[in-house]
């Protein structure tokens, strides 16, 4: 990277810094001083929701492209189909270890501090759960019948699979492959030009979507779950930095601190967004160029660490049960908080790609412990403004479990990771 770039890539993150900041003041402002008619709607819901509407939905614009692309280049340039397996296997049981530790830190904090057991229940709370799919229709849709449709629809497992399938094809049938495989690395190239061309306006489109979200919510909708909430956060800023340090330092062998560093940028688009598939294309780009993750790793881990890893939604969804046990004034054994652990942990990756999977999978727990469902509707008030730091926990899992198989593979740059001026 030259001189010039590592000089804009820095400044850039300096400017989504600020851009952050200063629509978290201007949304708290607005909401404070009780706004007008016309300031709802020409400025809440006319300027700041078309800015942040825009900016969101070029995001998503750039998100099949980038993974089918992306990926087709990686597989292709294994030639080896056992290595996609035993990557696949390596990502596979680090989601499934780390939300489990999610989890068993979140309940942890959770009856430590037991954040419901004050709490004046309202009895009027209500909750309808989404039907939660069946885990074995769930693992037959991960299969595309048409990969068109899947691309149009934005299902992210079904590209992923046809990408896999048709990049490890390519090696096999020799120059024709060859040929069709530089296409794609040059459509790569292409499709992460437009990644860096949008990123110039992200600051602004992060200022429209912070500012929106606090202009309608502002601080006083915590008031009355402020407990609740802050357990929450509390449990989310430890895994991010302590459980994800531990790793970095002692598992993946690599410098935290350099990795924080990178990583800041991407960790503002997700809190923004609130959306590890939004942002996908930014992880992509700071995990591959930044943090020294080859792209035949890099392509695989990411999006299907943005489809399948919530650690971030894990947390939510350990606290929030013991918070509505505490609320209805009913105790759990231990046998219940394993259950908590297993259901949660499984569920992360069985309802991977359907909407609302966050209170889809809280529903399947409740359910599975003997928990009213309806207890959901006394956390979901400030379940947006939660679901913010749960997006950059889950893009930081992602990026970090990238990290530690490209070391596990002997793939990893280690000078790129240890360049700080990047």
């Amino acid at each position: 990277m030259t001189k010039e770039k590592k000089l804009s890539s820095h400044r850039l993150t300096v400017r989504i810094l600020i851009g952050m900041v200063a629509g978290l003041i201007f949304g708290v402002v607005i909401n404070a001083i009780s706004p007008a008619e016309w300031i709802e709607i020409y400025v809440t819901g006319g300027l700041l929701h078309i800015g942040g509407s825009i900016f969101l939905a070029s995001l998503k614009l750039l998100v099949v492209p980038l993974v089918l692309v992306s990926l087709i280049c990686g597989a292709g340039a294994l030639e080896d189909v056992k290595k996609i397996g035993r990557i696949g296997g390596r990502m596979m049981c680090y989601y499934m270890c780390t939300t489990a530790t999610a989890i068993a830190l979140a309940l942890l904090l959770a009856l430590l501090i037991q954040p419901g057991s004050d709490f004046h229940l309202d009895t009027t709370a209500s909750f309808t759960a989404p039907e939660t799919p069946s885990f074995v229709q769930t693992v037959i849709d991960i299969f595309p019948t048409n990969p068109v449709k899947a691309m149009a629809e934005g299902n992210m497992l079904q590209i992923i699979v046809f990408a896999i399938l048709f990049g490890i094809t390519l090696p096999m049938v020799g120059e024709a492959g060859k040929r069709l495989l530089a296409i794609f690395n040059d459509l790569n190239e292409v499709v992460m030009k437009m990644v860096m061309l949008l990123m110039e306006f992200a600051p602004y489109g992060i200022f429209f979507m912070i500012a929106k979200v606090f202009a309608g919510q502002g601080f006083s909708a915590l008031l009355p779950m402020l407990k609740y909430f802050l357990v929450v956060v509390a449990a989310l800023l430890l895994h991010e930095f302590l459980v994800f340090g531990l790793i970095l330092k002692f598992i993946v062998r690599l410098n935290p601190a350099i990795f924080y560093k990178k990583f800041r940028g991407v960790l503002a688009v997700a809190f923004s967004t609130s959306s590890s598939g939004a942002t996908l294309p930014i992880t992509l780009e700071t995990v591959e160029h930044d943090l020294g993750v080859p792209n035949s790793i890099a392509s695989f881990a990411i999006p299907l660490g943005a489809t399948i890893n919530m650690d971030g939604t894990a947390i939510m969804q350990g606290v929030a049960s013991v918070f509505i046990a505490q609320a209805y004034g009913i105790d759990l054994s231990l046998t219940s908080y394993l259950l908590i652990i297993v259901t949660a942990t499984l569920a992360s990756i069985g309802t991977a790609g359907v909407p609302g999977v966050g209170i889809i999978t809280l529903a399947m727990v409740l359910r599975q412990v003997g928990l009213p469902v309806e207890g959901i509707g006394l956390i979901i008030g400030v379940d947006r403004l939660l679901d913010m730091l749960r997006t950059a926990v889950n893009v930081t899992g992602d990026a970090v479990g990238a990290c530690y198989v490209a070391r596990a593979e002997k793939q990893f740059d280690l000078n790129i990771y240890n360049n700080e001026k990047i």
